[in-house]
């Protein structure tokens, strides 16, 4: 297969940072091994330009730094490097002596140490006479180097040979004959319920008023919906998943008034068919190590549909069935195209954590001393999370697009270009984009401009769940991410709405794709397609007949159940009207 000459740098980068560690995502953590990384790939950097790459502060750099920096890094030119090893022979023998070299590499440009020397020349004096050879030396030095990177990447090669010997596709139904499945009506498969088994007994009341039920048929059946058994296999993870092609992606569930649930949408673009591993799960933002924040039970899903973000009709293509603890994964071959992403969760979970009542109101801002306002730490600490929920690509940065989601949430309005310099010129930031210290000044700014009156504040704090307490009861960040094997994908946040026909679509036809439709006893018209995934039963009631009908749901046997109409299923029986 050719290559183009940006693959081909990028396997050389791989192949030199995976002969100084063990995996790409591996960190640097010293100029040392920056060092040897970078002559590994070739490269003879100086002392000046390895502080320049490492100023001081640095604690760490990664794979995707290193590249960057291997940009920049020009490599020796031979007949250079020749022509000061002909300087320094000042004999003109073809030979350097002992005292020659130590006395040029121990008085000027980066001057080393007598011992430094010595090694250097008792490597490179093979006749052991006292005489280095230099242009033997030169050629043992830029035949080894060059070994070594061939060496690095016919491993690369025979690894990613094997794993794709060794790689199945884990779903049980191809694109294709998801795809294909009968396309039911809108108004007709609409309804569905979810049940889902867990471990806790109390539920959030529903918010919405039944539906008026007049001039409705007297056709009336009971379903009984039992926790059933779920699956106990777990899918490997692969063992080379490290050296693959990666990327992160945050986001959140954002639990609305009416029960509705909103979260971002993402745009997947893969360049070329390769196998991928993909992964949702919450997003721990507690401190604490034994204590993770309380949404990590919160049940998760992604589903990849093809197609763009208006079309409500688009092919679903898989979904994270599999489950790993709280991460829910998918893997297999995806061939080159756009995919679109929408994360999903039935809300059972996350409603009841809204029961969870403020037991006082919180103190955002307080007057110091010289009557200057400040922020409150627990503000802080809650500014901060929110910080990390809207760093999409947890860079530590905000980008413009970044902070216009946040705005789209809280306010319902954008931040323009001219906005955001003047943001820029006042709040601290870094690389043009605004840093977690800039969001608390922007914060502040915002407290000052109202004079110390919190209620502003406190309508961004609950539009991004929070209650008064200041606990986030109303959300549940998660972090998306994406595996691939043999090509580096991009994954972008697109659109921030409830997308409720195209997800639902999509929940809709996972579960006929997976299940078979069983009639109604008497009802041959009222069809049920029921799922029993890893982590949820789910259920689609399709009504084929002419006549509305009103169907019976038995819940006893089930714990958290949630319907597609944005209800909190509480009671033992629910009825809905198809």
């Amino acid at each position: 297969m050719q290559r183009s000459v940006e693959e081909r740098f990028y396997m050389t980068c791989r192949a030199a940072y995976l002969s100084v560690f063990r995996s790409s995502l591996v960190n640097m953590t010293s100029k040392d091994q920056l060092c040897s990384v970078l002559q590994q790939a070739g490269k003879n950097p100086s002392q000046k330009a390895l502080d320049k790459y490492w100023p001081p502060g640095t604690n760490k750099l990664n794979f995707d730094d290193f590249c960057e920096i291997l940009k920049k890094e020009k490599a020796a030119e031979p007949d250079q490097l020749m022509r000061i090893f002909k300087k320094f022979d000042a004999n003109c023998d073809g030979y350097i002596s002992h005292d020659e070299l130590s006395r040029i590499l121990t008085s000027s440009g980066e001057k080393m140490s007598p011992k430094e020397v010595d090694e250097i020349f008792s490597l490179a004096d093979v006749n052991k006479d006292g005489k280095l050879d230099y242009q033997y030396t030169f050629w043992l030095l830029e035949s080894t180097v060059e070994q070594c990177q061939n060496a690095a990447l016919e491993k690369l090669e025979a690894d990613a040979k094997l794993k794709r010997q060794n790689f199945g596709n884990q779903m049980d139904n191809s694109p294709q004959s998801l795809e294909s499945q009968p396309e039911l009506p809108a108004s007709e498969t609409q309804p569905r319920t979810e049940p889902e088994t867990t471990q806790r007994k109390d539920s959030r009341s529903s918010s919405r008023p039944s539906s008026a039920r007049s001039r409705r048929s007297s056709l009336s059946t009971a379903i009984t919906m039992g926790a059933g058994s779920t699956k106990s296999g777990r899918l490997a993870e692969p063992k080379s998943l490290q050296d693959w092609h990666h990327t992160l992606m945050r986001g959140c569930f954002y639990l609305e008034e009416d029960g509705t649930i909103v979260s971002l949408q993402y745009r997947l673009i893969i360049p070329e068919t390769t196998s991928v591993y993909l992964t949702i799960r919450p997003l721990n933002l507690s401190p604490i190590p034994d204590k993770p924040s309380p949404w990590m039970y919160v049940d998760s899903a992604l589903y990849v549909v093809m197609g763009n973000e208006t079309k409500e009709d688009s092919n679903l293509v898989c979904f994270t069935e599999l489950r790993d603890k709280e991460r829910f994964l998918w893997r297999g071959e995806r061939n080159a195209g756009s995919y679109l992403l929408l994360p999903f969760t039935t809300g059972c979970r996350l409603m009841k954590r809204t029961r969870k009542t403020a037991t006082k109101t919180a103190q955002l801002v307080n007057r110091t001393q010289s009557g200057e306002l400040e922020l409150t730490k627990e503000f802080q600490v809650a500014l901060s999370d929110i910080f990390e929920v809207i760093d999409l690509d947890g860079s530590g940065l905000l980008s413009l697009e970044e902070y216009n989601f946040f705005e789209q949430r809280t306010s319902g309005e954008k931040c323009d270009e001219d906005a955001w310099a003047i943001c820029k010129e006042n709040f601290d930031t870094r690389k043009n984009e605004l840093t977690r210290q800039g969001f608390l000044e922007l914060n502040l700014m915002e407290a000052n401009d109202r004079e110390g009156d919190p209620r502003d504040l406190w309508l961004t704090l609950e539009a991004m769940g929070y209650n008064r307490s200041l606990e986030m009861v109303e959300a549940c960040p998660f972090v998306i991410a994406v595996y691939c094997e043999d090509v580096k994908a991009t994954l972008q946040a697109v659109h921030l709405d409830s997308g409720i026909k195209m997800l639902n679509s999509a929940v809709q036809r996972s579960i006929t794709s997976k299940a078979e439709a069983r009639s109604l006893k008497g009802h041959e018209n009222v069809l049920v397609y029921t799922y029993k995934g890893e982590s949820r039963i789910s259920s689609v009631i399709a009504n084929k007949s002419n006549q509305k009908v009103t169907v019976h749901i038995n819940n006893e046997q089930s714990k958290n159940c949630a319907s597609s109409r944005g209800m909190s299923v509480t009671n033992k029986r629910t009825q809905l009207d198809l």
